[in-house]
């Protein structure tokens, strides 16, 4: 028999089915396999799984829905669902899209081809001035966003962060494929802008310029791993020492006539960025970030138009994921709609389709889930008794958001759609209402009951500035969560998840936030160094994993499996206490994250993402727990053995 030791993820490629596979070398393969050998990914998707099958029912059930709306007149109970409906017709009307062509998009277009100089950005120009150019912030080299302080979060204050590169990340300029990648964006840009009436020769100049923008942008600004560790992400600069280090561009201005009151300090999300704003924003680069703009312009809204351009714009999106092919129109318009109306359209959701005793069952749950952690901190071998009285605290004051919200947003009474009016032009008008709507918060206090998640999203999350977990109507259901599933099969499906979100209150960001949400020490200095050792193990057991054709990065990805480790953790002793099935919650836990992807989605959610793939978050976090190895009989001479003095233990 062939020894293994010690190794990581279990025998065997995650991306390739082996029905013989038993869970004692690999419980993804083992449970997944028969599945995976058979699965499919439709054409218009770049994966299928748990999760896209779940997402896929989500969006027949609304699109039925929305259909079955559309064509009646009846009042709908749900305020502003109708201006989602609205938005929805509007978006499958191609009919007039096609016929309108490039016409809607023709005056903006215009208007950022006449610039030029910084200084007639900053004055306005006859067609449109900057906060209109604001309305859509990839159009300018940098960005604003007003939030809850980090430090005292019942206020907000307004955050600085430079813009998105082209390619996935700044590391995404390293691989091999960067130039062929660069070269597909470069002829869509292109045709997309010669389809819009620009000259041919012009339309490559922009390119060219907007490339050469781009790649110099590259070199500041963070990559997705440095945007992991969230508390970096602070850095308070006075109102006066952040407009001085614009010396051409004058953001004095700029932000005079945006904001609507003049802050005291700005939150710089990125100094490095910030270091380098004078050299990357000055009028010797003006006509390379022209070019950026215009590049970004005719990308980002091409899809808002006729077919033809849709279809013009998705070669670097399919060769960023592999799709095969566009979305289908009904889907392309429910995306739409959804973007815009995302919490009218889940309170809909949640309504019909969560029932109040699935809701009070997994409030149950989750209550359950807080008492068993509760227990864990309180017996926990490293922690002094003072962090853990800490820890206690922010976890009784952790505050529920499950299924949907009782209220709207007030941002949704503002949003207006106009039939007589294009898509694009509706899509302009709505965005520059939210970026007013956001700006206008420095004036007001924080309404923490704002929900980051609306109830039709399949999906779960923690804010560490309100101290807060929300569960959407929308993951609430198999194989995560069913009312009639075992108490094993939920434990490892909703029961990790829930458990999951808990964990993000402690894990390498979280533990820097107190009870209210306010970044604030509340370690020891002894505990929260051994706090970082252990997290420095959860870094090093994922760091260079392989899966398919790119290797995980460990720091990147570390604060979402220190919440599948806590998580999993966490929903094995409370289905201990409930005398759940153990083998049942380790199956249902890895089929909950069964997913086959495209090998190019693979090398852009490795590069762009802070979640491990899904199928790589299954035999580790398992690996770690003792019930594990007692449940399948797991030896040192199986696959998944991991040593004891190598499991990592944090929650």
């Amino acid at each position: 028999m062939k020894r293994y030791l010690s190794v990581r993820g279990g025998v065997g490629d995650l991306t390739k089915a082996d029905t013989s596979v038993r869970p004692q070398d690999n419980l993804y393969l083992a449970v997944n396999s028969a599945w995976q050998k058979n699965a499919t990914i439709p054409a218009d998707r770049t994966e299928i799984g748990v999760n896209t099958e779940i997402d896929m029912r989500i969006e027949k059930r609304v699109l039925a829905d929305l259909d079955e709306l559309a064509s009646k007149k009846d009042k709908i109970d749900v305020p502003n669902l109708d201006k989602a409906i609205d938005l929805y017709k509007l978006a499958k009307n191609f009919k007039k899209r096609d016929a309108d062509g490039a016409e809607p998009i023709k005056k903006d277009l215009r208007a950022l081809e006449s610039l030029t100089s910084l200084k007639e950005l900053n004055k306005g120009i006859k067609h449109t001035n900057l906060d209109e150019i604001l309305a859509n912030p990839q159009n300018l080299p940098f960005s604003f966003e007003v939030e809850a302080d980090m430090k005292n979060t019942k206020v907000n204050v307004l955050e600085f962060a430079g813009p998105g590169t082209f390619l996935p990340d700044t590391t995404s300029y390293k691989q091999a494929d960067a130039p062929k990648l660069l070269t597909i964006l470069s002829e869509q840009t292109i045709k997309l802008l010669t389809m819009a009436g620009v000259n041919k020769k012009d339309a490559r100049e922009y390119v060219k310029n907007g490339l050469a923008f781009d790649q110099k942008l590259a070199k500041v600004v963070k990559s997705t791993e440095e945007w992991s560790d969230y508390p970096a992400c602070y850095n308070p600069v006075s109102y006066e020492d952040f407009v001085a280090e614009f010396k051409t561009f004058d953001m004095a201005a700029a932000l005079q006539k945006v904001l609507p009151i003049k802050p005291k300090q700005i939150i710089v999300m990125e100094p490095r960025f910030l270091e380098h704003a004078e050299e990357l924003i000055n009028e010797n680069n003006f006509a390379e970030i022209k070019g950026w703009m215009i590049m970004s312009f005719i990308n980002d809204h091409a899809h808002l138009l006729s077919q033809a351009f849709r279809e013009a714009a998705f070669p670097f999106n399919q060769a960023l994921t592999g799709q095969g092919e566009l979305a289908p129109v009904n889907r392309h318009a429910y995306y739409i709609a959804n973007a815009s109306f995302s919490e009218p359209m889940g309170i809909y959701y949640g309504k019909k389709y969560l029932g109040a005793d699935a809701k009070a069952d997994v409030t149950d749950m989750i209550h359950k889930m807080i008492k068993v952690y509760e227990s864990r901190i309180k017996e926990n071998t490293w922690l002094s008794e003072a962090t853990k009285q800490k820890a206690i605290t922010k976890l009784k004051a952790l505050v529920l958001k499950i299924g949907y919200p009782d209220k709207q947003e007030k941002i949704y009474d503002l949003l207006q759609i106009d039939p007589n009016k294009s898509l694009y032009e509706n899509e302009r008008n709505l965005e520059k209402v939210v970026v007013k709507y956001n700006l206008d918060q420095l004036t007001q206090p924080v309404d923490r009951t704002v929900w980051l998640m609306p109830g039709n999203m399949n999906n779960a999350c923690y804010d560490p500035q309100r101290n807060d977990i929300t569960f959407p109507a929308g993951i609430l259901q198999k194989p995560f969560y069913d009312i009639h599933q075992s108490r094993g099969q939920n434990y490892g499906g909703i029961g990790a998840t829930i458990a999951h979100e808990i964990s993000h209150a402690f894990d390498n960001n979280g533990a820097k936030f107190d009870e209210f949400g306010n970044m604030k020490n509340w370690w020891t200095k002894e505990d929260f160094a051994e706090f970082n050792k252990r997290t420095k193990a959860a870094i090093d057991i994922y760091d260079g994993l392989q899966y398919g054709p790119a290797k995980l990065n460990g720091k990147q990805v570390v604060a979402e499996n220190i919440a599948d480790l806590g998580g999993l953790t966490c929903a094995i002793q409370a289905n201990k206490i409930d005398h759940g099935d153990m083998k049942e919650l380790f199956e249902n836990y890895a089929r909950s994250w069964a997913q086959k992807q495209r090998p190019e989605a693979i090398k852009t959610e490795i590069a762009v993402d802070v979640h491990a793939p899904q199928p790589t978050r299954v035999n580790i976090p398992s690996q770690c727990q003792d019930e594990f190895y007692e449940t399948f009989d797991v030896k040192p001479s199986d696959g998944m053995w991991l040593d004891p003095e190598k499991r990592v233990r944090i929650w």
